[in-house]
């Protein structure tokens, strides 16, 4: 049996969130299906330079989908609250009582009058590099989650086309069933319309007419391609790597087979499984388009 976690979807959602004393780091990922790999990013502003980084990435990780992530961060208020310099403020003070012992007339400053000297209150930096270093990481635990996710709903997906592959088997075995009674009921006719008509025929027109009433209604060939491509279709769901575009080709040929099934249906019986066929394979045509 093929090994389901080998499809990956293409819709999926993450999110991961990390607080640390420089403040809150949160990542969003979401993935839909597209025919080619288009990511997307909305970055802060203090993390733009991470794009190339976070993009190779993806390209690394995924093959198909359009891909929004979104990195968003906010600094904790510790961070952004100004603090007294106390170094500099000393400086300050050192200046101000040697003023004093040259004019001890001097005014002494207010406490606003200090605070506003250039390098009392300073904002406390943040290790820039420590944060990109987080969002990376956080970025690549999303992305993580999120592959998990496109296998998780890949099973999904398989196992929605195996059952309809299964389905298809058992039309396709029916109508070979079929066949000899199809094949015997067109000679029967041919002989009722020659009787009917009174004509009589030599018997080598008489094979030659049998030949081609049989050869209009042979569909061996169609049915040996169909069980040839249910077979291909099967295999690759148990392979590795992207299979989408793989696969979609393989229900155009499934389809082309069904429509010449159908064309060359000459009882109900086998109108009836063509168009049986044609349904369940456009409904695994509509889940291939979400396979990576």
């Amino acid at each position: 049996m093929a090994n389901l976690r080998q499809v990956h979807s293409m819709t999926a959602f993450a999110r991961t969130e990390q607080a640390a004393p420089f403040g809150t780091l949160q990542v969003e990922i979401r993935s839909v299906n597209q025919r080619y790999l288009e990511p997307h990013f909305r970055l802060h502003e203090s993390l733009r330079d991470l794009e190339p980084v976070l993009r190779e990435a993806l390209r690394t990780r995924l093959a198909r989908g359009k891909v929004e992530c979104s990195l968003r961060f906010e600094a904790a208020e510790a961070n952004e609250a100004p603090a007294v310099n106390a170094r500099r403020l000393k400086e300050i003070a050192d200046a101000l009582a040697a003023i004093h012992q040259q004019v001890p007339s001097a005014a002494a400053p207010t406490t606003l009058e200090l605070l506003n000297q250039p390098g009392v209150m300073e904002t406390q930096h943040l290790d820039q590099d420590a944060i990109k270093a987080a969002a990376k990481a956080l970025f690549d635990q999303a992305l993580n989650e999120l592959i998990d996710a496109r296998a998780r709903e890949g099973e999904k997906l398989a196992e929605m086309i195996t059952t309809r592959l299964t389905a298809i088997s058992e039309q396709v075995a029916t109508v070979r069933s079929l066949l000899p009674q199809i094949l015997e009921r067109q000679r029967a006719q041919l002989l009722e319309r020659l009787e009917i008509a009174k004509t009589e025929l030599d018997p080598q027109r008489l094979e030659a007419e049998l030949v081609l009433v049989a050869q209009k209604a042979d569909v061996d060939e169609e049915l040996d391609r169909l069980t040839a491509h249910i077979e291909e279709v099967s295999h690759q769901l148990a392979q590795k790597g992207p299979k989408g575009r793989r696969l979609d080709f393989l229900m155009q040929e499934l389809n082309r087979e069904a429509n010449t099934l159908s064309s060359k249906s000459v009882v109900a019986e086998t109108t009836r499984c063509a168009v049986e066929l044609k349904v369940l394979i456009e409904q695994m045509r509509e889940q291939i388009q979400n396979i990576e």
